[in-house]
C-alpha cells in the first residue's frame, strides 16, 4: 500500500463560498473590537477567549445548530479555519465553558464592540438625513425554545399553543435591510414593553442626536401602538406611523371619514382622511384610516405631509413605501 510522507499544505473546504467571506472578514479584521473590548474572566490555556468566541461565531456561520457541531463543521475543517484566519479550532466544551463565565458585564461589552462594528461597516449610519426620511421598523418574533433555556417562558408563538420560548425584538433600518438592533426577551414579554429599549438602543447604534430623530420615521404595528407608546416616540423628536391600539378608538374615528378613497389594486381596501382634530397626542398629527372591510379598520398615525401607499399586510423590510404628497 502507498503511503504518502509529505506535510499537507492545501486544505479544501466543503463550504467554499462561507471560506471566501472568512478571508474578506479577515481583511475587515471584523472581530477586533470584540478582541479588545470584551474581557471574560477565564485563565486561557490554548486558546483565547476571543478565538472561542469567534469558533462559535464560525459554526453559526457553517450551519451549527448548537455548540455541539463545533466539532463536526468546524473542527473537522481546516480549510475553513484558515479562511478566517485560525489555525486550529477549540473543542466545543472548551467554547461551551466560555460562554458560561460570560458576566452581564460581558454582554454589554459585547454590544459596545457589536456597536463599534456597526458603525464602521454600516450603511444607515451615513444615510443622508437632509436628503430623505430615514425609516426604522420596530418588531417581535417569537422563538420556541426548550423549557431549560434562558428567557424561556409561555407565551404567544404563532401557530403553535401551549409552548415555551423567547422573544427576538429588532430595529431593522428598512431602506438599507440592515438590522440595527437585535435585543432578547422573555417569551411573554410583547412589543407593548419592548419599545422603549429597543428604540434607546437603536438611538445609541445610530448616535441619533435631536436633529436625526426629527428626520427619522419610526414604524411600529398594533402592538406598541398605545397612547403612551405612541407619545414616547412623539415627545423623543421621531416621526411616527403606527396602527391603533384601541380598536374602539379606530371604529369611533372611522366614522368621522367624509371620503373614502378606493385602493386600484384591491377592491376590499380603500383610504380615507379623518376630518376630527386628534387629541391626547403630545404633538400634531393627521390621522389616516384604512379600510380593508366593512368591519376592519385601522388608524394610523404619522406626518401630515407623507402618505403610505404599502400593500395591506405587508410587513418587514421594503413592506411600507413612502411618497410625498
Amino acid at each position: 500500500m502507498n503511503e504518502s510522507i509529505t506535510r499537507t499544505t492545501n486544505h479544501f473546504s466543503p463550504t467554499a463560498s462561507l471560506a471566501a467571506i472568512g478571508v474578506k472578514l479577515s481583511q475587515l479584521d471584523l472581530f477586533g473590537p470584540i478582541r479588545t473590548q470584551v474581557q471574560i474572566r477565564q485563565k486561557t490555556v490554548k486558546h483565547t477567549q476571543a478565538s472561542k468566541l469567534d469558533d462559535a461565531f464560525i459554526s453559526l456561520l457553517a450551519g451549527a445548530h448548537g455548540l455541539v457541531e463545533i466539532n463536526t463543521r468546524l473542527r473537522t475543517d481546516p480549510g475553513l479555519q484558515r479562511a478566517f484566519g485560525r489555525t486550529a479550532c477549540a473543542e466545543q466544551s472548551v467554547v461551551q465553558e466560555t460562554l458560561d463565565a460570560c458576566t452581564a458585564e460581558n454582554v454589554t461589552q459585547l454590544q459596545h464592540a457589536l456597536d463599534e462594528t456597526y458603525r464602521q461597516h454600516s450603511q444607515s449610519v451615513h444615510h443622508d438625513y437632509q436628503a430623505s426620511f430615514h425609516l426604522l421598523d420596530v418588531d417581535m418574533s417569537g422563538l420556541p425554545c426548550g423549557p431549560k433555556a434562558a428567557f424561556a417562558t409561555k407565551g404567544y408563538f404563532a401557530g403553535q399553543y401551549h409552548r415555551r420560548g423567547r422573544q427576538l425584538g429588532r430595529v431593522l433600518a428598512t431602506q438599507y435591510e440592515e438590522v440595527v438592533v437585535d435585543r432578547l426577551f422573555a417569551g411573554n414579554v410583547q412589543l407593548i414593553k419592548a419599545l422603549q429599549p429597543l428604540v434607546e438602543a437603536a438611538e445609541t447604534t445610530l448616535q441619533l442626536d435631536e436633529a436625526k430623530r426629527a428626520r427619522t420615521i419610526i414604524h411600529v404595528d398594533a402592538g406598541s401602538g398605545t397612547l403612551d407608546d405612541l407619545n414616547w416616540l412623539l415627545s423623543r423628536g421621531y416621526e411616527v406611523m403606527a396602527k391603533e391600539y384601541s380598536g374602539q378608538r379606530v371604529l369611533r374615528l372611522a366614522k368621522m371619514v367624509t371620503e373614502w378613497v378606493q385602493d386600484p389594486d384591491w377592491s376590499e381596501r380603500s383610504f380615507g382622511w379623518v376630518t376630527e382634530p386628534p387629541t391626547g397626542y403630545v404633538r400634531p398629527g393627521k390621522p389616516h384610516c384604512r379600510a380593508l372591510s366593512p368591519t376592519r379598520r385601522h388608524l394610523r398615525l404619522w406626518r401630515p405631509d407623507l402618505l403610505v401607499v404599502g400593500p395591506a399586510g405587508a410587513r418587514g423590510a421594503g413592506a411600507h413605501p413612502f411618497a410625498s404628497g
